[in-house]
């Protein structure tokens, strides 16, 4: 049947009296609607008016003729309604392009009701214990910041319509539903829904849409949409769904492979970790999978041990490795201690000493409570009630063993010896910037020891400061007290032998002491270092030191030390004496003690604490007490989220620009790794319009600490900032692209740091440089080719007269930077599950405020992470044996070494030769052949012209030399023509043969990031329990009876020596050189009476000059002369000759 042409006839029939008539009408324009569209939009209030008649029979078939209408005059809200009161007859079975729309918006209103549901509960559930910190950002402060682009402000690409990241208003639930007011009218996003049978409606075809989806098990699709409704109901229901459908169809998996549901909660977890950003509806999803995951009868144990580290619920990880050791399988114990190593890996010392306090210790209660420490209080009922329970050797061993992974011992040692066997320093480039700094001057001494430090990171190497003690030595004041604090950083993690390390340089008790006050302080900030985030052990000697002293440089290295090794153990005995010292209102103490203080409650979100800081900033009058305790209320709100927006708000409102400048740092550390879009917005705004240059320089800088988890989205961001006017602005993007991007080799980020490492500011040259290493980090050639031309840059740079302190500076700490770790070491700001590093994190945003303060800048230590993968056995020994990488070898080595050139003395200058002579020395050569050919071929041929012309003995040594290199050049290229007449060897064979793919790796040996995705473990006698993630790995062991090759561990033969006193050491060395000194006199004396005694017995033999008178000859002439010495006698005169004219003759 032909469609309409025209709607004008059928239209007249909705006038007339006959119901049977309109209804006719009606099917008739729901059938060619999309030809008649425009006509019948003139009949809208009749057909509307159909709809309402309560008793006319087809008011649904109305009502879906009205939703088409108002699709075609593209008012989607009311069409959506309508279409909604269709019922059965909105068909959702091979949508077209309405069915699509509809269906595309009754998502988007599932999601915004669903959204603006859970906020209601929300915050008629508001959090009692802290009520200062539940507010959320006020809206009011976003004025026109809805014009821009979330995601990249400053760049012309846009992301799809339906993309998260880029829904306006209310669509961007995910983020936060009262974030921008919605718009009304037609041109809502939303529409309201008032009446019940509506949203019932909604409801309706929400529901027969997941059914249809998940028929076709498409469960993730689902999930996802639940996520954004906040509809916990539905991904409770999918996720049981498709386990009962996984029974259903019997099939089974692979041996190894996850089901669907697994698999299910597997992105579940992905999403919530990487695209929720509210901190509430992410606990609530955590929480519900990990009830899901305790209900399913083969649990994924790593899963549920993620979901406890970050709901910080440590009586379920107790429980959990209680449970596992309780099965009494060696497959379990494995996995028990590899869920011990992730949770040391991920939690905080306070979570951590609570599991170890819930488990038993595995040891008698002597031992147990000595290794307690500062805890010993708090941990004696347990350890009186452990003795109870009667625990078999074998589990008491386990418990033990869990006991040391969770307090950090076993990790770190296995790190150290991992940094230890495989440093790779270069130590010719210490050399090479320590002979291009003047050690004189204070920033450049500093330089090379922070250059020093980082290269050496970790690895106990500290050869470079024993080698270069009067070097040392120039060290004066706070150079001194960074230089002492460098060991802390070389040796982190040797934790046994810190103490007779530093024994020549830490305060001694009662005070005193004879080394200077600056070495002490640099001391106790170095044994901070060495126990950095594992302070068990530490905190009480260093409090100890810290009371103790008197001396503000002694208390300012005290408060670093105890806020580093103290790390988010919220201790208030520490907090109490740190207090102290603030209020004695030293200016030289404040920044540290506040400092201190932010890292003891790093995280806590401790409302005593900020309110203390805060009142005592704003009746301080030294600003650096005003910035450590505003960088210490930042560190306390770390990770708090929505929880920081009332302390943010109020530190961004201050006119005092440090506290604003905290107020932006807080932004950083509240929201780190979250990708937020409401704290981007809030960074971009202050970056472009805040007055003080250093609240912009942290507020784009502080866009790397967002975003480290999506660092392809900053470039696009700084792209236009880093062209600013405004040098801090720059500076600020070059480090915020260093951060994001540390250790990607992202080229775009290296594209626009590029020409900023040109930049007439040096203080942005700076920042360029070291961001550039950042980026660069654990690089290699072949992977980038941009390192060779990076660290050949870096190189010039120090190496320049000309080039400004500030640029020196920063490209000796790029340097450090590159090969961090002895070049086993990346800059990770999360951990290899995903978490974030909540040490690295900090580390790198203290670093940041080297700005102020040369000393913090051993904080970026923090943030180095080993890169390893390290096997071992259910006994926790390192088994030797080898996996296989299925990459090329030469994508992951090691960079070469630098190749040191000798030392070259002045060039000497050639002599001229005359183009007369050259003439004379062809004719010579041609009579010389001619004369050859003539005689026999058998007989010697003799040379008169060496006899008879002097000038050729008497010439310059220049030409001697220039023949025996110019014989040299011939004979390389001879050999390079022979190579190409001669077929080519097997071994150049090998060479120009391509390289193989994949190759085999030792155990404890360097798997970079980017490395681990193709590591496999082929089957053999060892396999790993979970997806190699890096770091420790435990193994199951299929030949458990078979004898096990062990790995060697070279780190327990080595004995740690003091380190090297530069004052004390300095006077041994002077006395070595002063009896050096006289043996060489002495060695000098004899040559020159040998040199007499050869010369007197032979006078007629002195031209030809024995060795022993060869060397008194330089060494006279290098010598002064003495009163009284016989002057030389002069040489003889003598003509000069030529070749030309002995042919004339």
């Amino acid at each position: 049947m032909p469609g309409l042409v025209t709607a004008t006839g059928v239209l007249a029939f909705l006038a007339d009296e006959e119901p049977e008539l309109k209804v006719f009408a009606l099917k008739t324009l729901n059938e060619d609607i999309d030809t008649v569209w425009f006509e019948v939009a003139d009949a809208l209030t009749q057909i509307e008016a159909l709809y309402e008649d309560e008793s006319f029979p087809e008011r649904q078939l109305a009502a879906l003729v009205l939703a088409k209408v108002y699709f075609h005059l593209q008012a989607y809200n009311e069409s959506m309604t309508f279409a909604l009161a269709a019922g059965p007859l909105f068909s959702l079975d091979n949508p077209g392009e309405f069915e699509q729309t509809i269906i595309e918006k009754c998502i988007d209103q599932y999601i915004a009701v669903g959204s603006a549901r859970h906020a209601s509960a929300k915050a008629t559930k508001a959090d009692i214990s802290l009520p200062a910190l539940a507010t959320t950002f006020s809206s009011s402060s976003f004025e026109g910041s809805s014009l821009i682009s979330p995601t990249a402000p400053f760049s012309h690409s846009t992301l799809p319509s339906k993309s998260l990241l880029s829904r306006a208003s209310t669509d961007n639930t995910i983020l936060d539903p009262t974030f921008q007011p919605t718009k009304d009218g037609r041109s809502a996003s939303v529409a309201q829904i008032t009446d019940t049978s509506t949203e019932a409606a909604l409801h309706g075809v929400i529901e027969r849409l997941f059914e249809n989806t998940l028929k076709e098990a498409k469960y993730r699709q689902v999930v996802g949409i639940a996520v954004e409704a906040k509809d916990l109901d539905v991904i409770r229901r999918v996720i049981k769904r498709a386990t009962e459908d996984a029974k259903r169809s019997k099939t089974k998996t692979q041996e190894g492979a996850q089901g669907p549901a697994e698999e299910l909660m597997e992105y579940v977890l992905g999403i919530c970790m990487d695209v929720v950003q509210e901190r509430g509806l992410r606990t609530e999803i955590l929480r519900l999978v990990l009830d899901l995951l305790n209900e399913t009868p083969n649990p994924d144990y790593f899963a549920i041990a993620k979901c406890v580290v970050y709901l910080n619920s440590d009586g379920e990880a107790s429980t959990l490795l209680r449970h596992l050791v309780d099965k009494g399988d060696q497959n379990a114990v494995t996995i028990a201690y590899q869920i011990a190593f992730d949770l040391y890996d991920n939690g905080t010392q306070e979570f951590l000493s609570k599991v170890i306090k819930a488990l038993p210790s595995g040891a008698p209660p002597k031992k147990a409570e000595a290794e307690a420490g500062e805890v010993e209080a708090e941990s004696e009922p347990l350890l009186q009630e452990e003795p109870e329970e009667t625990l078999p050797e074998e589990t008491a061993t386990v418990f033990k063993n869990i006991g040391s992974i969770l307090d950090g011992s076993m990790t770190i040692k296995l790190n150290l010896e991992f940094l230890y066997r495989n440093n790779r320093t270069d130590l010719s480039i210490l050399n090479k910037v320590r002979d291009s700094l003047e050690g004189r001057n204070s920033i450049f001494h500093t330089a090379v020891t922070f250059c020093n430090a980082l290269m050496n990171a970790g690895t106990t190497h500290d050869k470079f400061f024993r080698d270069n003690l009067d070097w040392l030595g120039k060290a004066v004041n706070w150079s001194k007290f960074t230089a002492t604090a460098a060991l802390g950083v070389i040796h982190r993690g040797n934790l046994t032998q810190s103490r007779k390390l530093l024994e020549p340089y830490l305060p001694r008790q009662g005070g005193v002491s004879s080394g200077s006050i600056f070495s002490q302080g640099g001391a106790l900030y170095a044994y901070g270092l060495i126990h950095a985030n594992h302070g068990a052990g530490a905190l009480d000697y260093l409090r100890e030191r810290f009371n103790a002293a008197d001396e503000e440089v002694i208390q300012h290295g005290g408060a670093l030390g105890l806020g580093i090794a103290g790390m988010a153990t919220g201790d208030l005995d520490i907090y109490d004496e740190l207090t102290k010292v603030l209020f004695s209102d030293s200016a030289l103490n404040g920044e540290a003690v506040g400092l201190a203080i932010g890292l003891i409650m790093l995280g806590t979100g401790n409302t005593k604490a900020l309110d203390t800081m805060f009142t005592y900033a704003h009746e301080t009058s030294h600003e650096k007490i005003v910035r450590g305790c505003a960088i210490g209320m930042a560190l306390i709100m770390f990770g708090r989220q929505e929880g920081a927006d009332v302390m943010i708000e109020g530190l961004l409102n201050d006119p005092d620009p440090t506290l604003r400048y905290g107020g932006i740092l807080t932004v950083a550390m509240a929201y780190c790794g979250t990708g937020s879009n409401k704290a981007i917005r809030k960074l971009l705004h202050y970056a472009v319009s805040d007055v003080n240059d250093d609240v912009r320089r942290i507020a784009v800088m502080s866009l790397g600490f967002i975003l480290f988890r999506k660092p392809g989205s900053v470039p696009r961001m700084v792209e236009l900032l880093a062209e600013s006017y405004n040098p801090h602005v720059r500076y600020g993007s070059a480090m915020a692209l260093g951060i994001a991007c540390a250790g990607t080799g992202r080229d775009e980020a290296i594209d626009l740091l590029e020409p900023m490492m040109k930049d007439p500011t040096d203080f942005v040259r700076q920042g360029a440089l070291i961001a550039m290493s950042m980026i660069l980090v654990q690089q290699n050639e072949v992977a980038n080719p941009k390192v060779a031309a990076h660290r050949k840059t870096l190189r010039k740079v120090v190496g320049d007269r000309h080039e400004d302190a500030m640029t020196k500076f920063g490209a000796s700490l790029a340097l450090g930077i590159l090969d961090a770790g002895g070049r086993n070491c990346t800059i990770g700001l999360q951990t290899q599950t995903g978490n974030l590093n909540m040490a690295g994190i900090v580390g790198m945003a203290v670093f940041t405020q080297y700005w102020y303060w040369f000393p913090f800048t051993h904080f970026l230590s923090l943030s180095f992470v080993p890169t390893s993968i390290i096997g071992l056995d259910h006994d926790l020994d390192i088994p030797s044996f080898k996996f296989h990488c299925a990459a090329k070898a030469s994508h992951f080595d090691y960079p070469p070494e630098q190749e040191v050139k000798a030392e070259e003395g002045p060039a000497l200058v050639t002599t001229a030769v005359l183009s007369t002579t050259a003439q004379a020395k062809r004719r010579a050569q041609k009579k010389e052949r001619q004369r050859r050919e003539s005689m026999d071929i058998d007989s010697t041929p003799t040379i008169t012209k060496s006899a008879s012309q002097p000038p050729a003995a008497d010439k310059m040594d220049v030409d001697d030399d220039k023949a025996r290199t110019d014989d040299a050049k011939d004979k390389k290229d001879g050999e390079a023509s022979g190579d190409k007449d001669t077929p080519a060897s097997p071994d150049s064979k090998k060479k120009a043969e391509k390289e193989k793919l994949g190759y085999e790796i030792e155990n404890m040996s360097r798997v970079l990031p980017g490395q681990l995705k193709y590591i496999n473990f082929p089957g053999g006698r060892y396999r790993p329990v979970k997806k190699p993630t890096g770091g420790p790995l435990l193994l199951q062991d299929t030949q458990p009876d078979e004898p096990k090759s062990l790995i060697e561990e070279k780190l327990k033969k080595v004995t740690t020596e003091k380190a090297p006193v530069a004052g004390a050491a300095q006077n041994l060395q002077e006395r070595q050189d002063i009896r050096a000194g006289q043996r060489r006199i002495n060695d000098i004396s004899q040559l020159l009476q040998m040199a007499q005694r050869s010369s007197a017995a032979a006078p007629a033999a002195a031209g030809s000059g024995s060795g022993a008178a060869a060397a008194a000859g330089v060494l006279t002439a290098i010598d002064e002369d003495g009163e009284g010495d016989e002057e030389a006698a002069p040489p003889q005169d003598f003509d000069y000759f030529t070749d030309a004219e002995d042919e004339e003759d």
